[in-house]
């Protein structure tokens, strides 16, 4: 029975001759299947047995010692009769011709295929690097194999524990750490954050979240070189003020305070005095670098990671009892409340206290009352006061008088007690306070906005002529706020942007060249960077505080809470900063209606809360629009 030996994609078969042609074969397989079969792909054709045959062959192989037989080749070409010959003896049999075929094709590192049949042995120094590789790789894999069963079982290597922020967040697939982490989670049938959780790895949802933002946001960490604050200039006169600061306790950048001074006939001049990092940061200078790659100081529940480092925080933070450099701005106001030319100057400010909101507030809210100046309950309280007025005046004239007939609405802080419990505090926007604060920073970023234009200076400027709220390199009116110049520059200790007006400002005061020029490439680039950073950053606070929520919601047992309806399905929940999905709303609903809703399920792990719709609140106000922040 004539069989042929043959080779197919690589592989080495047998089959049993139907018909032969010049050309090919027509045959039956070892599985029954008839084929043609090029003749240029037959190595030889033999008797027997074909499954026997192929076994033998295999066994051959298989004993053949690789080494030994790339030794007998020589140098030049050989084919596998001849290497057969060499390696068995003067007449080798078709199995043995086999087995040496099947020999040369298993180790390509030895034998190099030059046509059908014909083979070149690799070169000494070659074939010494290829067997290198193949010894590296094995060690490699073992490695691999050693960290995957460490982590099944619960353990987490060190070098898996250094390259686990970025196995996680900002994979180089290629890493052994890498290979190892999922080889393992494969095996557990777990996801990365569960394996990095079940070894140790990662032992929170916010610390991996964390973890996620700064890879990408910060990837060469967000501690700071060490850079000395310069010497400031010496010339700055001490202004004649007493200025004071209203902050929230946990707040360590004090940007901004206020002064006012009676000059007698109803008229008190009011003091707008913003920190000046500007005079301290040169153009182009390690410092500007760190301050244009931030951007931003990001915060998150109960922490941050600040734009400036902490000796410069310090140095230039307007804290109690220093006096500190800063730009002011003054306004005369008269017993009408109308306002006189602005005259802002760069000067040493003293600082006389930092009002902490969480401290005044019991005496100055909406609900108890704002107190007098004839009961002061706090230092500054009569300041205070008067700029309550002024602020609630300046409202008026920018027709921005808020609707009293308007719910209340509030911002959210998240906080913890002693024992890690979620503390959720709430604040009331447009309270007393934070009028007072927001009309006087309004009132300085209009005032600097319109003095950057007037003197044909770029900067960063909030427009809004029509449509939404952008950011644009020359000044046009914003609407929402119904002025005709806005610019951040009262934050300038937080953001990158009230640098860079400050920095515009400096020189419009000072007379000096500009540190960007009106259509400076680098202020449009600094433009963009800086809205798409805080964004990003606003979005990771968002997620931050949404996590906590649902944390909350878990821990005080919630079933039911009411909520506003923003669009189709979307809500935000009335008490927790969290906007959610929920189920079962009736189309006809309008948008800014207030909804009750059953808590049905809250898992924290995966970041999900399940909503039912239940009722419309009835006789429930609709819902103001968010306003543009100072």
């Amino acid at each position: 029975m004539a069989n042929i030996f043959y080779e197919e994609s690589g592989q080495f078969k047998a089959a049993q001759i139907v018909q032969k042609n010049d050309a090919s074969y027509q045959a039956d397989t070892q599985h029954g299947k008839r084929v043609k079969i090029k003749t240029s792909n037959v190595f030889f054709e033999f008797n027997g047995n074909m499954d026997d045959f192929m076994q033998s062959a295999q066994a051959e192989a298989n004993d053949m010692d690789t080494e030994l037989l790339w030794e007998s080749v020589g140098a030049d070409e050989f084919s596998f009769e001849s290497a057969a010959q060499e390696y068995f003896g003067a007449k080798p049999n078709t199995i043995q011709q086999a087995a040496t075929l099947m020999a040369l094709y298993a180790a390509p590192m030895y034998f190099h295929k030059k046509n059908k049949g014909i083979f070149k042995a690799a070169p000494e120094d070659v074939l010494k690097q290829a067997l290198a590789a193949i010894e590296r790789k094995a060690q490699q894999d073992a490695q691999m194999q050693s960290w995957a069963d460490a982590l099944v079982s619960g353990s987490l290597p060190d070098e898996i524990a250094t390259e686990l922020p970025q196995i996680l967040h900002a994979p180089d697939k290629q890493s052994l750490a890498y290979k190892a982490f999922h080889k393992a989670a494969d095996a557990l049938k777990m996801s990365a954050y569960e394996l990095a959780k079940h070894t140790g790895g990662i032992t929170s949802v916010p610390q991996y979240l964390l973890q996620r933002f700064e890879i990408k946001y910060f990837p060469r960490g967000t501690s700071f070189p060490q850079i000395d604050v310069p010497t400031l200039p010496e010339n700055l006169q001490v202004a004649d003020v007493q200025a004071f600061s209203i902050d929230d306790l946990s707040t360590t950048e004090v940007d901004d305070a206020l002064s006012v001074q009676d000059l007698g006939n109803g008229v008190k001049r009011v003091g707008i005095h913003i920190a000046a990092p500007a005079l301290g940061i040169q153009a182009a200078s390690e410092m500007e670098d760190i301050v244009l790659q931030r951007l931003s100081t990001v915060y998150f529940p109960a922490n941050k990671i600040t734009m400036l480092p902490e000796n410069w925080v310090g140095a230039f933070s307007l804290d109690e009892g220093k006096n500190v450099p800063a730009f002011s701005i003054y306004f005369d106001v008269d017993a009408d409340y109308q306002l006189s030319e602005p005259e802002s100057r760069i000067e040493l400010v003293p600082i006389v206290a930092n009002l902490r909101i969480q401290n005044i507030e019991p005496f100055f809210n909406s609900e108890t009352g704002v107190g007098n100046a004839d009961n002061p309950q706090f230092p500054f309280h009569a300041e205070c006061l008067y700029l309550l007025e002024l602020a609630q005046q300046l409202q008026k004239q920018r027709d921005r008088f808020p609707d009293p007939s308007l719910p209340k609405k509030y911002d959210y802080g998240i906080d913890f007690d002693e024992n890690d419990k979620v503390i959720i505090t709430r604040r009331e926007r447009g309270s007393p306070i934070d009028t007072l604060v927001s009309e006087m920073m309004i009132l300085a970023n209009t005032s600097w906005a319109k003095l950057l234009h007037d003197k044909e200076l770029g900067g960063l400027f909030r427009v809004q002529p029509s449509g939404r709220v952008r950011m644009s390199t020359h000044s046009e009116p914003h609407i929402g706020m119904n002025v005709a110049h806005y610019g951040w520059f009262t934050s300038p200790l937080r953001r990158a942007c009230d640098y860079i007006n400050q920095k515009q400002l400096q020189a419009a005061l000072n007379g000096s060249a500009p540190r960007f020029a009106k259509n400076d490439s680098d202020l449009f680039v600094a433009l963009n960077n800086f809205e798409t950073a805080y964004t990003a950053y606003r979005a990771f606070q968002d997620m931050m505080e949404s996590y906590w929520a649902m944390v909350w919601l878990q821990q005080e047992n919630v079933r039911e809470i009411n909520a506003v309806l923003l669009k189709d399905d979307l809500v935000r929940l009335e008490g927790v900063p969290l906007v959610a999905r929920a189920t079962g709303i009736p189309m006809e609903i309008a948008p800014k209606s207030m909804l009750k809703l059953a808590v049905q399920e809250v898992d924290t792990e995966t970041q999900f809360v399940a909503l039912k719709y239940l009722a419309v609140v009835p006789n429930a106000a609709p819902v103001a629009e968010d306003d543009e922040s100072a």
